[in-house]
């Protein structure tokens, strides 16, 4: 007798939540046509199936060979009580410590981007008093007991006025690399600003706003055309020596065919260091989004990378080993005006070997002349770190020489930020990039936005009370 089979090959079972009513419910990971896809069912609102890779290989490769154990956090401030995602803080279920750290320090801004996971605008007028950004300072620090990377955020944190206290009080406290996050308004309109920021560059990053070359992207995602605003920030950046990662926001159909054109301009300027590519989340204001018209995932941008910038190839762009259903990064050295990958010294496959806890330099003596250390997501050209882990808790220690700096990287880093249509709770669990808030709750960037931040705590409130009414009667029966 013939059996009828699936259309698809099973490969895991995981959690998600409805997009709709924001419930934990069970889901699937399934490969079916070269795609791989997240299957979940809702009680209430039905099926929901959402692409979450278009390579198998690649989605394997992070599932399979890419992996490391967990780094915890030195404390959790949460207990396990409802279930992954209601019980953020992080409680001791979470498998991953914070290698970023996020401080929104401000919900003004002087712009009002028509994709801003903050919502944030020049209509919102509050800051955090600094007393309140010192104590979210000191439950990063309790929590990591060093942080690796901490990035002030907003809105647009330039504009809070006490911006100088707040980096000295960051600089006083054990923090290895300070980052701010910023759109770049005032950084070209203010030279004396920028003469100040220099005076912090040891240790410190400038992460800027950066969608596009062209007009019309830029309409989209910012509401705005910012292109003399970016030229003339990376100008006066270029002038004072700060250290800078242009973030690119990427949304399909936009400005996903121009990945290359900005990977080209940024290797060109002094000050930029690499480029972040992130993929649209539908979080906070995200007008003129339509899911399924304009996601995009991590093996499609790495696709676009190879595609768009033949520097890079897909071999060149490796699954980032805490979370690497999120996370995607290549490294290159430079010499001269010629940008050569990290991977062109050894095979990608042999980065990881003895269950991904050790590269495999030592195979190689040479390669000890290639490796090097200064390979973070945000760290600075004075950094004095001697091995990799120094900086990028994500992947093991190599030995490297001296002579080389940050100034002779260039990286690309891919950062997806899930959200409620594409939430793995497998990859949740793995959250390396985390919301301080001054309670000491360190909540991971994607439950943040989803169930945390402003108005979405009453939906998290309803369905906490939910949650314990069900138990209630469950323990009654």
């Amino acid at each position: 007798m013939s059996r009828k089979n699936r259309p698809y090959q099973f490969y895991d079972t995981t959690g998600a939540v409805c997009s709709t009513c924001l419930r934990q419910i069970e889901a699937k990971v399934v490969i079916e046509a070269e795609r791989v896809l997240l299957d979940k069912w809702c009680p209430v609102h039905g099926m929901e199936r959402v692409l979450l890779a278009d390579d198998p290989e690649w989605y394997r490769l992070g599932r399979e060979v890419f992996v490391k154990r967990p780094e915890m956090p030195e404390k959790f401030s949460t207990p396990m009580e409802y279930g992954c995602p209601y019980d953020c803080g992080l409680c001791p279920d979470h498998m991953q410590h914070s290698c970023l750290t996020v401080l929104e320090v401000t919900d003004h801004c002087n712009l009002r981007c028509p994709t801003c996971y903050a919502a944030s605008g020049p209509e919102r007028t509050t800051h955090r008093p600094l007393a309140t950004v010192i104590a979210m300072l000191d439950a990063a620090v309790r929590n990591e007991g060093e942080a690796d990377v901490v990035q002030i955020s907003g809105g647009e944190p330039t504009l809070h006025p006490d911006f100088f206290a707040i980096l000295d009080a960051a600089r006083a406290r054990p923090i290895r690399h300070l980052m701010v996050n910023s759109n770049g308004l005032r950084i070209a309109q203010d030279k004396d600003f920028v003469a100040r920021l220099a005076e912090y560059k040891k240790g410190f990053e400038i992460y800027l706003q950066f969608d596009s070359l062209q007009r019309e992207p830029l309409l989209d995602l910012r509401g705005a055309d910012l292109r003399s605003v970016h030229d003339k920030a990376i100008e006066n950046l270029n002038a004072a020596g700060i250290s800078t990662t242009l973030v690119m926001t990427v949304k399909r159909g936009v400005n996903d065919g121009e990945i290359g054109a900005v990977l080209d301009f940024a290797r060109q300027q002094p000050c930029v260091r690499g480029v972040t590519l992130q993929p649209v989340q539908e979080a906070g204001r995200c007008d003129n989004f339509d899911s399924r018209q304009h996601r995009l995932t991590v093996s499609e941008v790495r696709r676009r990378v190879a595609e768009q910038f033949p520097v890079l190839t897909l071999r060149d762009i490796v699954p980032v080993p805490c979370n690497p259903d999120t996370l995607a990064m290549a490294y290159a050295l430079r010499q001269g005006p010629e940008l050569v990958p990290l991977t062109r010294y050894l095979d990608y496959q042999t980065l990881v070997e003895g269950g991904g806890n050790t590269i495999a330099f030592e195979r190689d003596p040479q390669l000890r002349d290639k490796v090097f250390s200064l390979l973070s997501t945000g760290h600075s050209p004075e950094s004095q770190a001697n091995c990799l882990s120094d900086l990028l808790c994500c992947l093991p220690q190599v030995a490297a020489p001296s002579h080389l700096g940050y100034q002779d990287v260039f990286r690309v880093l891919i950062v997806q930020f899930m959200d409620a249509h594409n939430l793995d709770l497998r990859a949740l669990k793995k959250s390396c990039v985390h919301m301080v808030q001054p309670d000491g709750r360190m909540i991971p960037f994607e439950s943040y936005n989803l169930l945390y931040r402003d108005e979405r705590a009453q939906t998290l409130a309803k369905l906490r009370s939910e949650l314990k009414a069900f138990h209630q009667l469950r323990l009654g029966s």
